[in-house]
């Protein structure tokens, strides 16, 4: 009794796995998983602007099937391999059944493929029966494999193949799904995602992980040598670049340019160029007008957080903040007025003000604080802010991306494999008569019969054409 269950535990195992609705249920449940985590964002702001729109117990709930950062998932994994085990088990059942229709070479004098032979397929010539045998054997040769050939009588068989293969177009589409699961998994378990700001002639070899927010040393350094970035005439961002220096134990060793949708690769690491800024330096170059024109300027040169006098010795200013790109609008400043008597004053102070009054709100635009010239008589300019431009580059590596690739060639392969070739049996019969030596052509084929019916006729046309030219 024991040995006989233990038996039937296997087995049981083996017809669950070996079960296309194992298969159809599983890739529902991937399906369904997927369109959820194109839904949800997936790490980075996204997912955190995403986390702050929904109520606790969503949050919770979400947070607890580990959605926001799905792929990454112990049940993700989990599913991938389960369907991975499933394609393997389905593979090896049915493989010993193709593998038979592939090897087995039937009998070449059988009689049935010429039942009900069309009249089309069969002529006679005039001929010696082996001489004939002969000729035929040739052609057939050059033309098929496995080619077999019997005399019975007076009666002489042959018979050839081509296209056995076909039988395997099933097996590579599944080799090439397996082997973008398993590219899958790889890129999950040993890739990473990241990100890093490297300054204007700064050079890293961090970078800081999305999951988890922890750094991550890349094992060689990166240099940010040069960074440009051309506007539009509306002050859009048109195309930014980065020319990037890496080196390998202090040396250099390669200089590569990363743009918008033109990401490189280093050591299998690659990087997107995807956001730049500006980081205020310790000087700001200001001119203080006492009309709300350039006319009669006071130039200035303010280090943040250092307090100056007024012109006119109302009282002192002095510079709270510095964005070298403010809200997309380019450089700012923002100052803080202390008059002798009053209230404080604060306001920002661009580099480009009509530029930016033209982009902001209504509201926004008659604010006091976006007012250069909010503090009475004297309106400020922001002449020059000095700064340095950053580059913002993801940081990814996926050291399954080239199992993927392949499996994405095997699928290919696999499907014209499977869908436009097929397994093509050719008999030949020859039989003496009264008239002479009849011949008759049949086969069967496993897919396209017409196109095979087509290929019986061109081989009929092409013996009756060879023993006309004999003859």
């Amino acid at each position: 009794m024991t040995s006989s269950k233990t038996d039937k535990k296997p087995n049981a195992i083996w017809r669950f796995f070996s079960s296309v609705r194992l298969t159809i249920v599983l890739l529902i449940i991937l399906a369904i998983a997927s369109i959820i985590g194109t839904v949800i964002p997936q790490q980075g702001q996204g997912a955190v602007e995403f986390a702050k729109s929904l109520s606790p117990e969503w949050f919770r709930f979400l947070s607890f099937l580990n959605l926001f950062d799905m792929y990454h998932s112990v049940w993700f994994r989990l599913l991938l391999g389960c369907l991975g085990l499933n394609l393997i088990i389905c593979s090896v059942d049915r493989f010993s059944g193709a593998w038979k229709r592939f090897s087995t070479i039937p009998r070449p004098d059988r009689e049935k493929p010429f039942e009900h032979l069309p009249p089309e397929q069969t002529f006679s010539i005039q001929t010696k029966m082996g001489n004939a045998a002969h000729s035929i054997g040739r052609l057939l040769q050059t033309r098929y494999k496995k080619t077999q050939n019997k005399e019975t009588g007076h009666r002489h068989f042959f018979y050839g193949e081509k296209g056995g293969y076909s039988h395997f177009g099933v097996y590579l589409i599944h080799l090439s799904v397996l082997a973008i699961l398993i590219g899958g998994l790889v890129g999950s378990f040993f890739g990473f995602e990241a990100y890093v700001n490297i300054v204007e002639g700064g050079k890293i070899d961090t970078v800081t992980l999305r999951k988890g927010m922890t750094p991550l040393e890349l094992g060689f350094e990166v240099r940010c040598d040069k960074f440009t970035v051309d506007f539009y005439e509306n002050g859009a961002p048109k195309e930014y670049r980065s020319d990037l220096t890496f080196f390998e134990n202090g040396k250099e060793v390669e200089k590569r340019s990363a743009l918008v949708n033109h990401p490189i690769q280093f050591r299998g690491v690659t990087f997107y160029q995807a956001s730049y800024g500006k980081l205020p330096g310790k000087k700001v170059r200001l001119k203080i007008s006492t009309h709300a024109s350039k006319d009669d300027i006071t130039t200035l040169v303010v280090e943040p957080g250092h307090p100056m006098q007024l012109p006119g010795k109302e009282g002192q200013f002095r510079i709270v903040d510095a964005k070298g790109d403010f809200m997309g609008m380019g450089p700012a400043v923002l100052v803080l007025i202390q008059p002798q008597q009053g209230a404080e004053t604060h306001f920002w102070v661009f580099q480009h003000p009509q530029m930016v009054m033209k982009r902001l709100p209504g509201p926004m635009a008659q604010s006091s604080k976006f007012n250069a010239s909010a503090f009475k008589p004297y309106t400020f300019f922001l002449d020059d802010l000095e700064s340095a431009y950053y580059t913002g580059l993801q940081v990814n590596r996926d050291p399954g991306v080239n199992i993927v690739w392949l499996g994405c060639f095997l699928m290919v392969a696999g499907f014209f494999v499977a869908f436009f070739t097929s397994h093509r049996k050719i008999w030949v019969r020859l039989s003496e008569e009264k008239e002479g030596i009849r011949i008759s052509v049949a086969g069967t084929a496993n897919k396209n019969p017409v196109g095979f019916q087509r290929e019986l006729e061109n081989l009929t046309n092409d013996l009756k054409d060879m023993f006309s030219e004999k003859g």
